[in-house]
């Protein structure tokens, strides 16, 4: 879109940017992009959800103004929303097609939005005493707020502080809201959802993968998959015997950097290929071709959940961070999506690999999903009468993403090719 203005004679794109990371050093590095300070007009703009919350509705865009975010993201990327939609996606599937379908949506925990869903959640704990369960607010990252636990004690005083709010609204006589009402509204929801307790381990170590899943249509539905990616791994070998280390239990880099023995050098993060690689010798590689299958199967029915119900505007696209989670049995868990991931880069090695139509594939960017599966062309075994149909995903393959963008993009007039 930006590369056919410049060739129709504008000067320049004009971007704004609220972050301070990779994607505002790729914006400043791109031939023909201004940036643009406080209330200047611009063509495109990478914001935070603040931003879009207080301006969106209040902004006039012109035809080929483009925003890093669709206005109701959250339907997706708060914990609590994310389930919500996935359970009634599930059940609409089962309804429609039947039971033997719904087993493609069995990649999320058993999860529950308290406190709405408290007593629901005591009855789903007492039938698997010694379970172990995890809690998280909804709308918190970075590993802010979480915590394990086994037994209902344990969240005696989130208890007593969250449900007795929760009962002022439910059960307001009146109709009015009393001080104590407004407060109750304040009230940060939590999600309590089952632990997954074997997780793989590598060298001990738990860890998750970050995949970056580009949408730039929910109607229709096109989806592109980023080829790159990466494992995140704890700092601390992996014990169910402690449920109090959060080094050992949670992967966020914002927690393992506050770790004594963190080494910024190191970092805590392997490449998506170099993971796939390590898969591969152990697996073999039709193992790890089912994972990463499965992997693209949560990547669609997530968005698939929530197509209906995200408010789709031309002028948006947005850019999610899919946490997943690998249990012993190579099975991928949807742990949950983000909005706004880090491009914060924690180490030169992640600061490279961040530094990020018709067309398939758009620099390190692979189209997987056009209103409908989007299948490889290069695989084809007609000499022994087979013709395999893939679908058109690459993660952890070789991303040639500076070659592949060199040939897409043809310089406009008055452009040296560099």
């Amino acid at each position: 879109m930006f590369q056919c203005l410049l060739r129709e004679g504008r000067s320049c794109v004009r971007y704004k940017c609220s972050q301070l990371n990779t994607i505002q050093d790729v914006l400043r590095q791109r031939p023909g992009w201004f940036e643009v300070k406080d209330d200047g007009e611009w063509d495109f703009n990478w914001c935070d959800v603040g931003w879009l919350r207080e301006n969106f509705d209040h902004s006039y865009m012109e035809e080929h103004v483009r925003i890093n975010h669709f206005r109701n993201h959250y339907e997706l990327t708060r914990k609590n929303l994310m389930v919500k939609n996935l359970k009634r996606y599930r059940k609409n599937l089962e309804r429609d097609v039947g039971r033997m379908e719904v087993s493609k949506c069995d990649f999320f925990p058993c999860t529950f939005a308290l406190p709405s869903e408290y007593h629901l959640f005591v009855e789903e704990f007492k039938r698997c005493p010694g379970s172990t369960w995890i809690m998280k607010p909804v709308a918190k990252s970075q590993g802010k707020g979480i915590f394990l636990f086994r037994k209902l004690k344990d969240i005696t005083d989130w208890k007593k502080d969250n449900i007795f709010q929760f009962a002022i609204l439910l059960y307001s006589q009146d109709g009015t809201r009393s001080e104590d009402q407004k407060d109750a509204a304040q009230v940060e929801s939590y999600v309590a959802q089952r632990y997954i307790e074997n997780p793989y381990l590598i060298n001990g170590r738990k860890f998750d993968l970050r995949v970056y899943v580009l949408v730039t249509s929910y109607i229709p539905l096109k989806v592109w998959l980023y080829r790159d990616g990466f494992a995140r791994f704890s700092s601390t070998r992996f014990s169910l015997s402690t449920i109090d280390d959060k080094y050992m239990h949670l992967t966020n880099v914002a927690v393992q950097k506050t770790a004594p023995d963190y080494d910024p050098e190191k970092g805590c993060k392997w490449q998506m290929q170099h993971l796939r690689r390590y898969l591969t010798a152990k697996h073999g590689r039709e193992t790890v071709e089912t994972l990463f299958k499965e992997m693209d199967n949560i990547f669609v029915c997530s968005l698939q959940s929530v197509q209906k119900v995200i408010i789709n505007d031309k002028h948006c696209f947005e850019l999610y961070g899919y946490d997943i989670l690998l249990d012993q049995n190579l099975k991928p868990w949807l742990i949950e999506v983000n909005a706004s991931p880090s491009h914060t880069p924690s180490s030169q090695e992640d600061y490279e690999m961040k530094l990020t139509g018709r067309e398939k594939r758009v620099g390190g960017y692979d189209l997987m999903w056009n209103d409908g599966p989007v299948f490889r062309e290069d695989i084809n075994m007609e000499s022994i009468g087979i013709t395999c149909v893939t679908a058109n995903t690459h993660l952890g393959c070789v991303n040639d993403r500076e070659k592949q963008l060199r040939q897409l993009l043809k310089p406009y007039p008055g452009q040296k090719r560099t």
